[in-house]
């Protein structure tokens, strides 16, 4: 019995002889902002207005602006029920038939360094935590390379390795004049960059200015890798939602492990299956060697051990599921298409809206743009008045979540992004 406790019956509380009524000892940790991203949605949510529009989180609705699951994703789901499996621990590195569907997707089924064993890859949670596992790599193994990403960039990127003590840098990429990519900026801040750096790139769909290089530039660019024994790191979150294509929105990380450079891909199957909250995904290197990827794997295993352990079994079976059985994954291809489709429609109708409203200026950047973003190259005192005097919630640099937008709503957006311009 502890000392100077006094004993009770029952299941009453035993009343301690002492009690600390010092202040907290973490009264002055610092206030964190709200995420300038997540933050969006709660000021959409604290909004009584009815006529508010969340742009701001990359999360696809239907035309009705609701949540939409997959059907593809519901049958399977009942597969799953109906095999009765167990809810054991599954090994560090993942789900094996989950591995090995994402690794098909992301180079093609047969491809060489599939058969090789030259692809270190580990199942993970969804992109942010295989760029997390990645970032942890490359700070025990690439000591002082710095990671080059684009500016701008998705917002997390820049935690995700600063947390990890890795150094960043920006490399020019949106050209503000002509709403488009800067390759000329982006090329000479790569060629500056130290032999030997990492290079972030987004392997389709830019988040967040919906802006890819074109086929002939992005062989530029790996050739500028070789040149410089850079390492490319893609970040594909969107393949199959960007173009329709699992294929087509693979084409650039393909090309540079084609080509020969070692490559890491982070891969997220958020927006692709609509496994927003399931955390799916995968991070893989891509090696020279089958026996590098062996001990690379091995060093990725050790630290998602510290890190989560091992990853969550549902989301990666729904998804292993449906690619490995060929009526599944010719019904997902469908469905990816028809979102894809419905985005691209969107686009279309708002440009059409917008030079309708105020035709003397360029909105060909709305229907050249791809994915489900949209960058409009307003200004944070303009995406204020968005706010404010339109309900339009979105991220304080510009950027658009197409997916959140339906045609109903088309008009309502159309003016307000015509009076911020004109306005602020």
């Amino acid at each position: 019995m502890q000392r100077g406790a006094r004993v009770v019956s029952g299941s009453r509380r035993v009343a301690p002889s002492m009690r600390c009524n010092a202040a907290s000892r973490f009264a002055d940790v610092d206030m964190q902002p709200a995420d300038p991203i997540l933050g969006v949605s709660e000021a959409f949510r604290a909004s009584t207005s009815s006529d508010k529009l969340n742009l701001g989180v990359g999360a696809y609705r239907t035309d009705e602006l609701k949540p939409m699951v997959l059907n593809v994703v519901r049958k399977a789901e009942k597969k799953i029920f109906d095999a009765a499996g167990d809810k054991e621990y599954l090994p560090i590195e993942g789900l094996a038939a989950f591995r090995k569907a994402t690794v098909d997707l992301l180079l093609g089924a047969g491809h060489p360094a599939i058969k090789e064993n030259r692809v270190a890859c580990l199942h993970s949670l969804s992109g942010t935590g295989s760029l997390r596992v990645a970032a942890a790599f490359i700070a025990r193994f690439m000591k002082g390379k710095t990671v080059y990403i684009s500016n701008p960039t998705w917002g997390n990127h820049r935690n995700i390795f600063g947390d990890e003590s890795v150094d960043w840098k920006y490399y020019r990429y949106f050209d503000a004049e002509t709403v488009g990519l800067d390759f000329k900026g982006l090329m000479a801040d790569i060629e500056a960059a130290p032999d030997g750096s990492v290079i972030l790139l987004h392997g389709c769909a830019h988040n967040p200015t919906g802006i890819d290089p074109t086929p002939a530039q992005w062989k530029e660019i790996a050739e500028l890798c070789i040149k410089k024994s850079h390492v490319p790191f893609f970040d594909v979150a969107y393949q199959g939602f960007a173009s329709g294509s699992l294929d087509i929105d693979a084409a650039a990380p393909r090309m540079f492990v084609d080509m020969g450079l070692e490559t890491f891909v982070a891969q997220s199957y958020s927006k692709n299956l609509g496994l927003y909250g399931e955390r799916v995904g995968a991070i893989n290197l891509v090696c020279n060697s089958a026996d590098a990827a062996t001990r690379v794997l091995s060093q990725m295993k050790r630290i998602a051990r510290a890190m989560y352990s091992n990853p969550p079994t549902y989301g990666a079976k729904i998804a292993a599921t449906i690619v490995n059985d060929p009526e599944l994954f010719a019904e997902w291809k469908s469905e990816m298409e028809g979102m894809a489709g419905r985005i691209d429609d969107i686009r279309k109708k708002l440009r059409a809206a917008l030079e309708k409203r105020q035709a003397s200026k360029d909105w060909s950047f709305v229907t050249s743009q791809i994915g489900m973003f949209s960058f409009t190259g307003l200004s944070a005192a303009q995406v204020a008045n968005m706010t404010n005097k339109w309900q339009v919630y979105m991220t304080s640099d510009g950027r658009i979540s197409l997916a959140g937008l339906n045609r109903a709503s088309v008009d309502r957006l159309a003016d307000a992004i015509v009076d911020s311009f004109k306005s602020a």
